[in-house]
């Protein structure tokens, strides 16, 4: 037997406030703001985010304050976020670039992904050559 009443017609609502931990990030804007976010909506420790990842704690505390992953890491903290936090450019030396970051591939790497020189990738994705058109067509089918 049921011992409480129901009233289907009313749905009652209770609001109650929601109080962020401190230095919650509404609106992150770098990786380790995307991290440290992640971390608090899981409730986490840095510590275990860590051993997700597979570095130290201290690590984890340095990407949360400013300093930049390791090119390594960046596959763990996307799989860790769930997201790629950054967007992908629309041209593509610009998407070569999002390539290799996303998937954290060394120059030497990425070389052997496309039959390239690294020394020529190095010279596209830092700008300090322009690929020719023919080029740009083989980057364009790579994605």
């Amino acid at each position: 037997m049921d011992t409480f009443v129901k009233f289907p017609q009313y749905r009652l609502i209770f609001p109650h406030p929601i109080i962020s931990p401190k230095g919650y990030l509404v609106d992150p804007k770098n990786i380790g703001e995307h991290l440290k976010k992640r971390r608090l909506d899981l409730g986490l420790l840095q510590i275990e985010v860590a051993k997700i990842i597979g570095v130290t704690e201290s690590t984890i505390w340095n990407w949360e304050h400013g300093t930049d992953p390791e090119l390594r890491y960046i596959p763990k903290i996307i799989e860790f976020l769930g997201y790629v936090p950054f967007e992908c450019p629309e041209n593509p030396i610009g998407r070569l670039k999002y390539f290799k970051l996303v998937k954290g591939l060394s120059y030497e790497r990425l070389g052997e992904l496309m039959g390239r020189d690294p020394e020529q990738l190095m010279d596209w994705l830092s700008g300090r050559i322009k690929p020719v058109k023919k080029i740009i067509k083989i980057l364009t089918n790579f994605f």
